[in-house]
């Protein structure tokens, strides 16, 4: 059985995800559609690129994700096609792929042939005209040849990766504020181990963290903290609380990594 996921910023009040599901469904009927969401914050291509990240390999091989978050719908900027770790990925040009190219060996197509498109294509939902068709076809077998040719200029977002701004200090973003009001960065562990046995600070909005809790659990009720979280970026987190509301910062706000020696 073929399986789709969808990631875009479409929300669940409209009809654009039903929409693209039916289009799915009519070229593909029996595909699995799996929403893994509909509700990355409008136009964040970031947040969507962190996203997909890190839920793709989770799913089977030759699983094809759909990501539509896609401020240039109509424009020139180009549908791709996305072979990596044994999977697919269907998404606008714009960068929201940054993360799956660095994570695995890639072939990067255009997606070029109309015949594996709507007829009418729209110039303001190509989630439905261009990307949803695309999945569908890919699903019920065409190969990805068929899409169109393999490209090596397509867009990487090089925001998404923390820089160096001295000899001991890191300048990042945070990528997404969760449910529950974690404000998530582009630190990894990783990368950035020494914030578990060295003093650090850790700067967002107004806000200087230095404390790196195991578990939310051994802080009191309130506290604003750093922890890693389950994708293994450092988040900025309080118990029982949004550490967003507490801190006044939201996604794509800078913060600031200083780890003594």
């Amino acid at each position: 059985m073929p399986l789709i996921t969808l990631t875009t910023d479409f929300g669940t009040s409209d009809h654009f995800a039903g929409t693209m599901k039916g289009v799915i469904l009519g070229i593909a009927p029996r595909a699995t559609i799996v929403d893994i969401t509909h509700e990355i914050l409008p136009y964040d291509v970031n947040e969507a690129a962190f996203v997909i990240a890190q839920a793709w390999e989770y799913f089977p091989k030759r699983t094809i994700h759909a990501v539509v978050v896609d401020p240039g719908v109509g424009t020139a900027r180009r549908p791709l096609l996305c072979e990596a770790g044994g999977q697919f990925f269907i998404a606008p040009d714009n960068g929201v792929l940054s993360m799956i190219y660095d994570a695995a060996p890639h072939k990067v197509r255009v997606i070029s042939n109309a015949s594996l498109m709507r007829k009418q294509v729209s110039r303001t939902f190509h989630g439905r005209d261009v990307f949803a068709p695309a999945a569908a076809h890919l699903a019920r077998g065409v190969s990805a040849s068929k899409f169109g040719k393999v490209v090596n200029d397509y867009v990487r977002s090089f925001s998404l990766k923390p820089q160096q701004i001295g000899r001991h200090t890191w300048t990042g973003v945070v990528l997404k504020v969760d449910r529950f009001g974690n404000l998530i960065t582009n630190l990894h562990i990783d990368h950035f181990a020494g914030v578990k046995t060295r003093p650090f600070e850790l700067r967002v909005g107004v806000e200087r963290i230095h404390r790196l809790a195991l578990t939310y659990a051994e802080t009191a009720i309130g506290d604003v903290f750093a922890i890693v979280g389950s994708s293994g970026y450092i988040e900025v987190a309080a118990n029982q609380a949004s550490a967003s509301q507490i801190v006044g910062c939201g996604a794509g706000v800078p913060v600031e990594l200083e780890i003594s020696q």
